[in-house]
């Protein structure tokens, strides 16, 4: 069975183009954030030491379509599912939605390397990471990015914008 995780991330300012709608380009920051919360959900990274060596899962592959435009303000909800385990990489596809309604599908494919000051070696994925990649989260467990709530100044929930 696929390993399913949901996060969700605002739409800032700074992710719109002149259009006023979010730039192609932030979709694959979008994407390789909510893979990066994935792994911290399992106390993993895309870069850190296991038994002694440093290893790191630079992307090798990714694609977005593009469905629907997302605005400044938008909450989009992200779902990222790791679809496949290799012996040396890791398959993700991640889906956009908005409303119940599908914005964009991509995938990002990683390559598990030993990191060395003599550059990177693609190695076997360790079974002991294969094992937390694959634990399974409760369908009701959501984590939400820092920038997914507003708060005002009591704390409490800040009124949506007009």
């Amino acid at each position: 069975m696929p390993t399913r995780f949901r996060t969700s991330r605002r739409v800032e300012f700074a992710d719109t183009d002149m259009a006023g709608i979010m730039h192609f380009a932030r979709f694959f920051a979008f994407m390789e954030e909510a893979e990066h919360e994935f792994l911290r959900s399992r106390g993993l990274s895309v870069v850190m030491v296991h038994e002694g060596k440093r290893l790191g899962f630079p992307r090798v592959s990714a694609q977005c379509d593009f469905f629907k435009p997302l605005r400044f303000e938008e909450v989009v909800e992200i779902e990222v599912t790791l679809s496949r385990i290799g012996d040396k990489s890791l398959s993700y596809a991640i889906e956009f939605h908005k409303n119940g309604e599908v914005i964009a599908r991509g995938s990002l494919t990683t390559c598990c390397c030993l990191v060395s000051p003599e550059g990177m070696q693609a190695i076997s994925i360790p079974d002991a990471i294969k094992v937390r990649l694959m634990e399974q989260e409760p369908d009701s467990v959501r984590a939400p990015h820092p920038r997914d709530v507003r708060s005002g100044p009591t704390g409490t929930p800040a009124e949506e914008p007009a």
